[in-house]
């Protein structure tokens, strides 16, 4: 029997659909209420704290401040040291709390709390030539900054110098992306319960790692990793930000072990979730390329610039999917980071590939563009056999395959070929293309326990559904390793108290808990036979897999755009856009196809909508809801399809898949962008794109 492949029902969705799959802050109703007290400066000191009329308002039962908070025993990681000293690193840092009986009563107090500084110089605006920019030792990944094959620049150079007498044709720009922040539809929640019985702290967290949270908190606060255990059976999304805990966990803790065995709900509110929680940084990229009259990459250089904090360093690896995206013989990439006086920078949907890719495949367009070649034929002359950085081959790069499929399915021998010449009505009509990359990765670390009892298979991990559909996929990987219905399994995922299990992050989740889940079925087997005595139980780690040393393991995609430009307002309308993609096999076609039609709808929002807006007179981002933080809505997203080719990757993982769900989003910004371009003949290289953008580029009539 085989399971994986079938486009089998969310197991959780009727759950969902009736309201009972608890979320956090739906655990345990016998709470009391956190309202947090934030800065309102962006840098200085606290010089006073005036608790007295929030203390003396009736329902209050603590009010927490520096000075009277739990001391952090190790206060190395700037973005959880919060209420240790007067010292204030960026504008709506966690200062301190009020709990109280309801949550009206906790904010009334907290408003009622006067704070007074002594305010210093603050800088939060980030610019390529800032003096403090720097090279960081390692970039998000833990990738080297810096790579270098052969001597791009020195060709790039000569070519500049003397444009006119050489057979080569040069781009040389620029690309940003803007600040924007993660909104998933169920914000930041944590339910903290301090048990001085046992020393114990229980969270009903809202984070992609149950383990994870353990794990980071456990120095920090002082415990032992067993005296915290961390619940998230459902949770509302994350799209990165919930992939380690943030600062308000901490001052959740803190305030559960200052009222003892009384459970503290603190939801984060949607205008905090501009604060404290990550962010992705703006990026700057300077991308140049060398390229033969018959579109061969010669050269190639990207220089990726972003800020980070002067509370804790992240930088972006923006630059990184250059070093292996195309064959050039002479490659260099670069990063550079800005501390400002701002919250942390962290992981958002696909850090690192989402904006680097945006920068490297506009710049492919225009190269284009440049050489008279078509852009799915310049990507054609430009494959690599193998990967360019390492020298490794590939397990799997079907790139070519999806553009072609891709183009045969959506009309691209329909484009125009010179940009501006398609009209329909009061429209100009475009086309436009871009491929897709993401890494594959195999965390270490995950343990699977199967036992058998009364004729029915109980798998157990600290695996996390972050509403990917973890629940329904890794059933269906436990149904097919132990060859057996799916009837006769249950799952059991979102406990730190499981088994060990590693985020639901960087597209990993399900390759590394599926593998964990493969080697303990094939063990339990091996060891009970196929009819198992009652009780029969077995715990084991996921195997290695050393090709995953021998190959270079990594999706592949490619989005193709049709957009609508009104020739008075300049309005950009989508009517239609297609991804195709190689991820291995599909385990649940169902939710995969779920996974990227929802990376590719972010891709349309960072091209036409996304943008944090920071005000840098006072250091605080504006557009803190979802009125002025724009988000596409229904009426936005008209015929988006996705879909997979049909492909195992036997080196990737047992399953024969790889990750999806981010690999959407890669990419499918620049399809936009050149789109746009080729209706219009407006090359736009800042997002997101402005109405005023294309207004150069609009006929008279």
């Amino acid at each position: 029997m085989t399971a994986i492949g079938t486009s089998h029902a969310r197991i959780d969705g009727a759950d969902k659909v009736r309201g009972t799959a608890p979320y956090a802050y739906e655990h345990l109703t016998d709470a009391v209420y956190l309202w947090p007290v934030t800065a309102t400066v962006a840098r200085g000191r606290m010089t006073g704290f005036d608790t007295a009329a929030a203390e003396s308002t009736p329902g209050v039962l603590l009010v927490l401040t520096h000075e009277n908070a739990p001391r952090l025993a190790d206060t190395s990681n700037g973005d959880l040291t919060i209420l240790q000293s007067p010292e204030i690193a960026y504008r709506g840092q966690l200062i301190g709390a009020v709990v109280a009986e309801s949550p009206e009563t906790a904010r009334e107090a907290a408003a009622a709390v006067t704070v007074t500084y002594d305010e210093d110089d603050h800088d939060t605006e980030f610019r390529v030539d800032h003096p403090g920019s720097y090279r960081p030792e390692q970039v998000n990944g833990g990738f080297e900054p810096t790579s270098l094959d052969g001597d791009p620049d020195r060709i790039l150079d000569r070519a500049a110098v003397d444009p006119a007498h050489t057979d080569l044709v040069t781009i040389d720009e620029w690309y940003s992306t803007p600040e924007e922040h993660n909104n998933p539809m169920e914000p930041h929640t944590v339910v903290a319960t301090w048990q001085p019985d046992d020393s114990t702290l229980t969270l009903y967290d809202s984070t992609q790692s149950t383990q994870g949270v353990v794990s980071t908190l456990a120095p920090v606060l002082g415990l032992e990793p067993e005296q915290i255990r961390v619940v998230a059976p459902h949770v509302g999304g994350g799209f990165g930000s919930k992939g380690s805990p943030h600062s308000h966990d901490v001052l959740a803790a803190f305030a559960a072990m200052s009222l003892p065995g009384r459970p503290v709900k603190f939801a984060v509110t949607r205008q905090h979730m501009f604060v404290y929680v990550g962010h992705r940084a703006p990026t700057r990229s300077r991308l140049r390329l060398a390229a033969d009259r018959t579109g061969h990459l010669i050269a190639l250089v990207h220089e990726a610039h972003t800020h980070s904090a002067h509370a804790k360093e992240f930088a972006e690896q923006a630059a990184v999917t250059s070093r292996s995206m195309y064959a050039a013989e002479n490659r260099r990439t670069d990063h550079h980071v800005v501390p400002l006086d701002v919250p942390v920078p962290f992981w958002m949907r696909a850090p690192g590939e989402a904006p680097g890719m945006f920068a490297g495949e506009v710049a492919m367009d225009e190269l284009a563009h440049a050489t008279g070649i078509d852009p799915i034929e310049l990507r054609v002359r430009n494959e690599p056999s193998e990967d360019p950085e390492t020298g490794n081959p590939w397990s799997s790069r079907r790139l070519l395959d999806c553009l072609r499929e891709g183009a045969a399915r959506f009309g691209w021998d329909r484009r125009a070929a010179e940009p501006g010449a398609r009209r329909d009505g009061r429209h100009l009509v475009g086309l436009g293309v871009a491929s897709s990359t993401y890494p594959h990765m195999v965390q270490p670390g995950n343990e699977a326990s199967i036992a058998h009892r009364s004729g029915r298979y109980s798998v157990r991990i600290a695996a996390t559904d972050i509403g990917t559909g973890a629940w329904t996929t890794l059933l269906l990987i436990a149904a097919d390793a132990l060859e057996v219905s799916t009837d006769v399994v249950d799952i059991e995922i979102g406990d730190s108290a499981l088994p060990s299990a590693t985020v639901a992050g960087g597209s990993s989740g399900t390759s590394s808990w599926g593998s964990a889940i493969v080697t303990a079925a094939h063990q339990f087997r091996a060891r009970f036979g196929d009819d198992p005595p009652e009780g029969a139980e077995l715990s084991a780690e996921a195997a290695d897999n050393p090709d995953l040393e021998k190959f270079t393991v990594a999706s592949f995609g490619a989005h193709f755009v049709e957009v609508r430009v009104d020739v008075d307002t300049g309005e950009i309308r989508i009517p239609r856009m297609l991804g195709v993609f190689s991820i291995g096999r599909a385990i649940n076609p169902r939710t995969v196809r779920s996974q990227l039609i929802g990376g590719m709808t972010f891709g349309i929002s960072m091209a036409l909508h996304e943008e944090s807006v920071r005000d840098h007179r006072f250091g605080h981002v504006v557009t803190q809801d979802l009125a002025e933080y724009h988000i596409p809505v229904h009426a936005d997203i008209a015929d988006v399809d996705a879909i997979c080719l049909d492909d195992r990757d036997e080196h990737a993982t047992p399953m024969g898949s790889r990750g999806a769900g981010e690999i959407g989003i890669v990419g499918s910004a620049a399809a936009v962008v050149n789109a746009i371009h080729n209706a219009t003949g407006v090359r736009v290289r800042d997002l997101p794109v402005h109405l005023d953008d294309l207004l150069d580029g609009l006929p008279d009539q």
